[in-house]
């Protein structure tokens, strides 16, 4: 099941019951239940314990499908988000001169140029905890269209502008906001040394030069899932 590059409806639904029934409501807490029943067990009376709790190859099995569906949904969720958010954002009489879809930007510099601007989209539902992976992705971005040389303006499209903004400001260090991009990273300390030490030294420096917008009103169907999924 595992291998199926393309499952059908009813070995996705069936990996999904299996999942959640070894899940239960609260998966926290029922790895911990798992926790207690295992200690002082002893070889004879572990498989006990494991059918007693059902981990199964099986549901292994279905985890690992559906985390490799995972990636793919996430591309989707961005293609998708982008195609429906540019029109909305174009102008009359603007021309797109390219779109790039797919994960990455597939050799292109952004994921929207048109004759009038640049844009890259963030399609992240912001918690407010730490985030420091989604952060680094943002700033990334960020840095990468400010430093562009170019008439045209320069936009980064975000769900929600609240956390952004803070994460903006704050005095997160730059070094490890770079810390996973090397080659970046040794760019910037090429261009400025020592000059910027925090992300908000940079930021507000360079804020006028990419608009930072909220697309949450063109893509209501996200913020939804999103505050359904943390009610759930």
């Amino acid at each position: 099941m595992a291998n199926d590059l393309n499952p059908s409806h009813a070995v996705l639904s069936k990996a999904i019951t299996s999942l959640q029934t070894f899940g239960g409501s609260d998966l926290t807490r029922t790895l911990a239940q798992i926790e207690g029943s295992l200690q002082g067990v002893t070889l004879d009376g572990y498989a006990g314990v494991l059918s007693a709790c059902g981990a199964k190859s099986q549901v292994l099995g279905a985890a690992g499908l559906l985390k490799q569906l995972a990636g793919q949904i996430n591309v989707v969720v961005h293609a998708l988000g982008i195609l429906l958010c540019v029109q909305h954002i174009l102008r009359h009489g603007e021309a797109i001169e390219y779109v790039s879809l797919g994960a990455g930007n597939t050799g292109r510099d952004f994921d929207l140029e048109t004759d009038q601007r640049i844009a890259e989209f963030k399609f992240i539902h912001w918690e407010g905890g730490p985030e420091s992976i989604r952060q680094n992705a943002l700033f990334k971005d960020f840095y990468e269209m400010a430093e562009h040389t170019t008439e045209k303006q320069k936009f980064l499209y975000v769900l929600g502008t609240q956390h952004v903004d803070k994460f903006f400001n704050g005095g997160r260090a730059i070094s490890s906001v770079l810390s996973r991009h090397v080659k970046l990273k040794a760019e910037f300390a090429q261009k400025y040394g020592d000059r910027y030490l925090k992300v908000r030294d940079y930021y507000v420096p360079k804020k006028d030069l990419v608009t930072i917008q909220d697309i949450s009103p063109f893509v209501p169907e996200l913020v939804t899932a999103a505050i359904e999924a943390e009610e759930e």
